[in-house]
């Protein structure tokens, strides 16, 4: 990528409506290619949303749709579960029940192959730009290669896997089937635990790493190479004129621009509501758990994913953060006890010695979800108007490679991968 410094013709005025990892990365990649950019967020500061606790794993090999064959049956029997990874709270909310109704049109097994291979081709282009950009940057945020570890806890959940190792074989994703001896070889930790270990897909390629970090890092580099940031500032619409933006509108005053992108995670919809633009993206409620390591030789390596559960569990530095289920219940924002206390038994029933629970602390977040997976990286109806958004529950994992994209279609340059099938024009008819 060129430095801004060297300025070029075609070079824009870009304002970035959104401060999380997605935001922040499409800002760094924009301003990379010589734009003017500004980046407004409600927030204090970058990376305070859904950004700031997730799970931490970067799981270019795990990307996969929620929408998948099965779900439909699974989805009944997790309804009964006490320790349900799904709750849905019902609501007279026709956009809620619309966004069931196509995800469940997406699980079948010919949609599920076409969105997972969407994902994978935008998470494995995500890979390369974030080690490019750490080798670049230099960048730390507690970052780790250890890879993940899909756990199965009964044979018929590894069986299962087969559907899977298929289509990463088709993308030459590393990943390996293993028993329960080589899972404990990689994690130790669950030696304590493991009859509870059928057996996993190990993809080695993942990584581990604090998004909020390395938001909060790539804000500050980017701040250093010219990019505008205005925190707390709210903006409450978008002026149109014609078929193009003229500016937005905020608490601060009407912020003009050239173009306009929305990285606004699952607030989008609300925000192009009154353009006329809708779009498929739901807010599903995660929690996550953050414990501090008392033994580190009996916590997690790297990144477990607890299929029974639909946990992730990750090593964090001196950390283990715990991150999972999936609760529609609106913009609702309060910590339900019950899902904390969900999350925190995963972490005690895997790894029981590793970290001291009574110091957990406690955070949940609103994932932006397309019914189908893929996330929406492209242009809209409006010339100079951009979407970067509904990346659901892999937005660490896809930042840069979405940043990057986005930045070379407003800057009308060939993109570095194939965009089919990414964009908001998949949803028509």
């Amino acid at each position: 990528m060129g430095r801004a410094g060297k300025r070029r013709a075609g070079l824009m005025r870009v304002v970035v409506c959104g401060s999380g990892v997605i935001g922040v990365t499409s800002a760094y990649y924009l301003a990379e290619l010589g734009h003017e950019v500004t980046v407004v967020d409600r927030q204090p500061g970058p990376g305070l949303e859904t950004s700031f606790a997730n799970a931490g794993q970067v799981s270019w090999g795990y990307a996969s749709p929620w929408a998948a064959p099965g779900i439909p049956r699974k989805a009944l029997g997790w309804m009964l579960s006490g320790h349900s990874p799904l709750v849905i709270r019902a609501r007279p909310e026709p956009r809620m029940w619309r966004w069931l109704l196509a995800m469940l049109r997406n699980c079948t097994a010919a949609r599920y192959a076409t969105n997972k291979e969407r994902m994978l081709r935008l998470a494995m282009f995500s890979h390369v730009c974030l080690k490019e950009l750490r080798g670049e940057l230099g960048l730390a945020y507690d970052e780790g290669q250890g890879g993940t570890l899909q756990l199965f806890r009964d044979q018929k959940g590894l069986d299962g896997a087969g559907a899977d190792s298929a289509i990463l074989d088709r993308w030459s994703v590393p990943h390996r089937l293993l028993n329960r001896q080589q899972c404990l070889a990689i994690e130790p930790g669950l030696r304590f635990v493991a009859g509870k270990v059928a057996g996993g897909l190990y993809l080695p390629g993942d990584e581990t790493g604090d998004c909020f970090k390395f938001t909060q890092s790539l804000a500050a580099l980017a701040a250093q190479r010219g990019v505008h940031f205005r925190y707390d500032v709210t903006v409450t619409g978008l002026a149109q004129d014609g078929d193009r933006i003229v500016g937005l509108e905020s608490t601060a005053g009407p912020i003009r621009g050239d173009a306009y992108l929305v990285a606004t995670g699952s607030y989008t919809p609300r925000l192009l509501r009154r353009l006329g633009i809708a779009i498929p993206v739901y807010p599903v409620k995660g929690y996550s758990v953050t414990v501090p390591i008392t033994d580190p030789a009996s916590a997690p390596v790297s990144t477990i994913m607890d299929e029974k559960h639909k946990v992730a569990i990750t090593r964090l530095g001196d950390r283990i953060r715990a991150a999972g289920t999936a609760e529609l219940t609106g913009y609702d924002l309060r910590l339900t006890r019950s899902r904390c206390d969900m999350i925190a038994s995963v972490v005690d029933d895997l790894f029981p010695k590793g970290g001291d629970l009574g110091l957990a602390s406690f955070w949940t977040g609103l994932r932006p979800m397309t019914p189908d997976g893929p996330p929406i990286v492209g242009r809209t109806s409006y010339r100079n108007l951009f979407l970067n958004t509904g990346h659901g529950t892999l937005g660490w994992t896809m930042a840069c490679g979405s940043g990057r994209l986005i930045a070379e279609i407003i800057s009308d340059r060939f993109p570095s991968i194939d965009i089919s099938g990414l964009g908001l024009d998949r949803y028509r008819g």
